[in-house]
């Protein structure tokens, strides 16, 4: 089993780094589900931004189409075997200001019922080091299946906000074996470096 995985960027375009290991271990504040090492990454404008702060997102849920990222495309960053593909959960309202506060509250909630609670919608690739999981993804959107050979670059789905997520974005993580609940945290880097939380990362189209 490898130390690590070297992955490329799942997605084309403006991304912004959140939560990456970079400047702490466990990235998201737990060793739950072997998430110490996870990232992830919030589609961004050209401007930087996710969605125009308005008083009335600060006061109440938002549509996740309300964000510019929603439904864009996720490719595969490395060649493996499609594990598992779960698209059928709906994508739920995106929460910020005020509105967080009570979505936060039911986190360990969706923890007690499970990794897949968490994820929400996801695609697992078994690969060479391991498996890598990408989740929230848009519900009906994922274009593989289980038992299917991918290639890197290759389109998975969109991106969503099923799961455990506040808007629109993609969460990564690497693990050692399939069953979630048993695996460990594998560190992942992406060609070769490890992003800077807060740093933007632009692929070209």
């Amino acid at each position: 089993m490898a130390a690590s995985m070297d992955l490329e960027y799942p997605f084309t375009g403006r991304w912004l780094t959140q939560n990456s290991p970079d400047n702490r271990v466990p990235s998201h504040g737990t060793t739950l589900f072997a998430t110490s090492y996870a990232i992830d990454f919030v589609p961004v404008t050209d401007a930087g931004r996710t969605a125009p702060i308005t008083f009335a997102a600060l006061l109440r849920p938002e549509p996740p189409g309300n964000f510019p990222g929603f439904g864009r495309p996720l490719l595969a960053p490395i060649g493996g075997v499609v594990l598992a593909a779960h698209d059928t959960m709906p994508d739920h309202a995106a929460y910020r200001g005020l509105p967080s506060i009570g979505y936060a509250l039911t986190q360990q909630r969706r923890a007690r019922a499970g990794w897949t609670a968490l994820a929400g919608n996801h695609v697992l690739i078994k690969s060479r080091g391991g498996v890598v999981a990408l989740c929230h993804l848009q519900q009906d959107s994922i274009e593989v299946r289980p038992g299917q050979h991918v290639t890197t670059g290759q389109l998975l789905g969109r991106c969503g906000n099923s799961g455990n997520s506040t808007e629109p974005h993609v969460h990564i993580q690497a693990i050692d074996i399939h069953d979630v609940h048993a695996a460990k945290e594998v560190p992942l880097t992406f060609r070769s470096a490890l992003p800077r939380n807060g740093e933007i990362i632009e692929i070209p189209g």
